[in-house]
């Protein structure tokens, strides 16, 4: 005949935080033994994916007493927060705004240079792009020389 189980906590029902294993003891008894949730790991918010080289762990477990700096974040800008492709996106974005600024001075466009209204026109339609216009005035505080 099997071994009745009974829950060794106060949680008596079978819902997704009171998730259980049956173990054997050395002794020959069958147990619960609770399991953890699985961490889907942390998200990258404009794109919505993974960010690669940061664990998969639950919210508490990336506290500063458990986990060490280099195993919580990623060695770039943005690092752990949004992935390598968004950070790509934002800088080519930020980058293309400078460019412009400086070749767009000159509001008389038929005046400009056939390369500054390439810039201008890449800019434009740069900027009609939801997730580009989101930026905001990223680096605005650097100016380039012309």
């Amino acid at each position: 005949m099997v071994q009745r189980l009974t829950y060794r906590k106060r949680h008596s029902y079978a819902t997704k935080s009171n998730q259980h294993r049956i173990v054997k003891t050395p002794g020959g008894k069958l147990v619960y033994q609770s399991t953890k949730k699985r961490a889907s790991g942390p998200k990258c918010p404009v794109t919505g994916k993974r960010i690669q080289g940061i664990p998969h762990l639950r919210p508490a477990e990336y506290k500063r007493s458990r986990l060490s700096r280099n195993r919580r974040t990623v060695n770039r800008a943005y690092g752990g927060v949004l992935s390598g492709g968004a950070v790509r996106e934002r800088f080519v974005a930020w980058l293309l705004a400078e460019m412009s600024h400086v070749a767009c001075e000159d509001k008389h466009r038929a005046e400009l240079s056939p390369y500054a209204q390439l810039v201008c026109s890449v800019v434009a339609w740069l900027a009609s792009l939801p997730h580009v216009s989101a930026i905001g005035d990223m680096g605005r505080s650097v100016t380039l020389e012309h």
